[in-house]
């Protein structure tokens, strides 16, 4: 996920937003490493949005993938040897808000922070 991350650095620096850029990052690696193991069908791909709402004063992430399936955080915390079941957990811990919408195919799984 190198280069979501550099995309999303980028915007961020650009943004002259980057105290939350540690929280910002480590969402958006996890969305894009969600959206690719369990969103995106054989063939497809899929698409990252990061909008500055200077009003709202707010970073939204959006992870955009035209995949089926369920997201939700897992009802706790995996074990220790498990190899997946913290992405969610984590976007849900740093994250101010986070959610899914429907989209035609798949679904858009977003995230907010807080940048006041």
């Amino acid at each position: 996920m190198p280069v979501v991350r550099k995309f999303a650095r980028k915007a961020l620096v650009e943004w002259e937003c980057e105290q939350r850029a540690d929280d910002v990052l480590l969402c958006v690696t996890e969305l894009a490493t969600n959206a690719l193991r369990h969103g995106v069908p054989p063939g497809r791909g899929f698409k990252v949005h990061i909008y500055l709402e200077r009003v709202e004063s707010i970073i939204r992430v959006e992870m955009h993938d035209s995949g089926g399936g369920v997201v939700r955080a897992a009802d706790g915390p995996p074990e220790a040897d498990d190899e997946g079941g913290r992405g969610l957990l984590l976007v849900a811990a740093l994250a101010d808000k986070w959610g899914v919408a429907e989209r035609n195919p798949g679904k858009v799984v977003w995230c907010e922070f807080s940048i006041v």
